[in-house]
């Protein structure tokens, strides 16, 4: 497989935010710009557009397009720290907020960054590869118990508890953990019959703790609808069904129309704060074809009422 970056559902995401050319828009997870590439292109130079990205790499390609683009703004952190962002580059709120949650693909392909169980490298799997504790540094000093709540937690693997033990005698009795093909191993010998590679779930709830991904969702979601203007929309894609329950509920929480509020008591849909923008959307067949990575993608629209 290529490891040219494909952006998910690219032409709906951008179609969703119904861009106002002189708008404030941000993209709160760069990735490999092809979002920020389409928005750019709607903007005139009046408008401005934040980026945000952890990813090193992410921020340098970000970088490179102010050259070209002199209304483009680049933040390296956490997109939970989004409202001082806001508050550090704009005295309003924002027309537009997109979300692309996940790993993107030259993260995967990229052995050295530890993503991926089918090519061997550092058991890494920072999304800020300059800051933080790695996989391996938190698997070889969590206890099995811990390490068994990461894996059923946020990867639903039923044979957590073993593979947590197997991590401990592992490093206890041969080694401390240093690559993928280690953690591999491990998995391969307990998830013997399983149609999907054995340690997807394993390396998703490991990936997800390390960076504390469901937590980040769970503060920006409000802090985004908090600093949307009026009519302003928020788009948000996820790619496995933890982020998306999160996405989901909160929208459910927050909106006034639709099939989430039809039991939802009248002063408490009075105290609505957006209204859903059709039905969540899914990558077509065409861009499957083109890219199977998007086949787990679901993107969700709201508008700030």
């Amino acid at each position: 497989m290529s490891n040219l970056h494909q952006t998910v559902l690219l032409d709906e995401a951008v179609a969703a935010l119904a861009i106002k050319k002189d708008g404030i828009y941000i993209d709160g997870t760069f990735g490999r710009g092809g979002h920020s590439k389409k928005i750019l292109k709607e903007l005139t130079d009046k408008a401005k557009l934040l980026v945000i990205d952890l990813d090193p790499q992410a921020i340098e390609e970000a970088n490179n397009l102010t050259k070209e683009h002199t209304n483009l703004i680049v933040e390296h952190g956490p997109f939970d720290d989004l409202d001082k962002m806001i508050s550090k580059y704009f005295n309003s709120k924002v027309d537009g907020i997109l979300f692309d949650f996940g790993v993107s693909s030259p993260q995967i392909d990229q052995r050295e960054r530890g993503f991926s169980f089918n090519d061997d490298g550092p058991l890494d799997m920072r999304m800020d590869s300059s800051s933080g504790q790695t996989a391996a540094q938190w698997l070889n000093q969590a206890d099995w118990k811990e390490i068994s709540k990461v894996l059923w937690r946020y990867g639903e693997e039923k044979n957590a508890t073993k593979i947590a033990k197997e991590v401990v005698i592992y490093r206890e009795e041969v080694k401390p953990l240093e690559k993928t093909s280690e953690l591999v191993g491990i998995i391969e010998k307990i998830n013997k019959y399983s149609k999907k590679h054995p340690a997807t779930r394993s390396f998703q709830a490991i990936r997800i703790h390390i960076n504390r991904e469901l937590e980040q969702i769970n503060t920006v979601l409000p802090i985004a609808l908090k600093n949307l203007k009026k009519g302003g929309r928020l788009v948000v894609i996820s790619f496995h069904s933890l982020e998306d329950r999160i996405v989901k509920r909160f929208f459910k929480k927050q909106a006034s129309t639709g099939k989430f509020d039809k039991r939802m008591p009248i002063e408490q849909a009075s105290q609505a704060q957006i209204k859903l923008i059709g039905k969540a959307i899914k990558a077509s067949k065409n861009e499957l074809e083109k890219n199977p990575r998007a086949r787990s993608a679901i993107m969700r629209i709201a508008e700030k009422l």
